[in-house]
């Protein structure tokens, strides 16, 4: 099964599913929503999103946003498992990192250890530089590059992590050589990015909406042009068919019961589907998906062999 059917069959499966996911109570206590990166990038800021809906839903519970981030995710990830399987307590998840840090054998945790309960957005890859930069569009960077092999820096959050294997594949699409400078998270990026420290970055969308009169996009991973940045040519029309970004979603120990994981899983669809989110998700960047426990055995299979392959060929795994 490709991407697009998963996806497609995700999207068809919520006319089955939401109205169950809508009639779920809400939690009997707190939930404890970890992060495995630190505050101010995106994974953070989809949090809060989520945090501020489920206020809404459920008035009378908090979602507190804790932070636990380290090495690129895995300090969280190889910890989530000691965390009380209460169905209280998720953990946002990020893909390809939870396979490609595995593969480079330097973490605490194998993929096979997380279980992902939900997968509730996409953020494309997205090539940008400060505005104070001389470089002003895309062909003017592949210049830059080729003249200076190895000069030019590009920020990013984390080793092994989506945008490490998106910068290793801009090297190898456009023939060029460029350094990647990695952070514990976007937050942590942006200001040596608006500060000149590092030439641009390999980030997301949501990052330049964020930024956009410090930063300028100059090529962007999706099929059609962003309509948050109309003017920014996708990869494609730039002669590389590359699609992609990073997905976050939440998991859970594995000790949470099966009845624990659907019920997040439901309540993760509903707020997904509530018109409030998707206003956050289109203003900020973020491509809505929905993949619940139904379609989260295919989904994860696919994916992991697309990014074991991947690995292997942008010199991600053991060597």
């Amino acid at each position: 099964m490709t991407f697009g059917l998963c996806i497609r069959s995700g999207l068809a499966a919520i006319s089955l599913f939401a109205t169950a996911a809508l009639a779920q109570p809400c939690l009997e206590k707190n939930l404890q929503y970890w992060q495995a990166f630190p505050p101010g990038g995106e994974s953070d800021l989809s949090a809060r999103h989520q945090q501020a809906v489920l206020r809404k839903k459920c008035a009378a519970i908090e979602t507190i946003v804790q932070y636990k981030a380290g090495a690129g995710g895995a300090l969280m990830w190889s910890q989530m498992n000691s965390l009380p399987g209460d169905g209280f307590n998720v953990v946002g998840i990020n893909l390809p990192h939870i396979v490609f840090q595995p593969i480079e054998g330097q973490v605490q945790y194998k993929t096979a250890d997380i279980t992902p309960v939900f997968w509730f957005h996409y953020t494309p890859d997205t090539l940008v530089v400060p505005t104070s930069s001389g470089i002003k569009n895309f062909a003017e960077f592949i210049e830059a590059a080729k003249k200076e092999p190895g000069k030019l820096s590009l920020g990013g959050s984390g080793l092994n992590s989506a945008n490490h294997a998106a910068h290793e594949r801009l090297n190898a699409a456009f023939g060029i050589k460029t350094i990647y400078v990695p952070f514990k998270g976007t937050g942590d990026m942006t200001t040596s990015v608006l500060g000149g420290q590092v030439d641009g970055a390999m980030t997301y969308v949501p990052f330049v909406v964020a930024n956009k009169t410090r930063v300028r996009p100059l090529a962007v991973a999706m099929d059609k042009r962003h309509p948050l940045i109309p003017d920014v040519p996708t990869f494609k029309e730039l002669g590389v068919n590359w699609v992609d970004g990073a997905y976050r979603g939440i998991g859970v120990p594995k000790s949470t019961p099966p009845e624990q994981r659907k019920r997040l899983s439901d309540l993760w669809m509903a707020l997904n589907n509530d018109p409030e989110m998707k206003d956050l998700a289109a203003k900020n960047g973020f491509e809505l998906i929905n993949v619940g426990l139904e379609q989260m055995d295919a989904f994860m299979k696919e994916r992991t062999q697309l990014y074991t392959e991947g690995a292997a060929r942008l010199g991600l795994g053991k060597k």
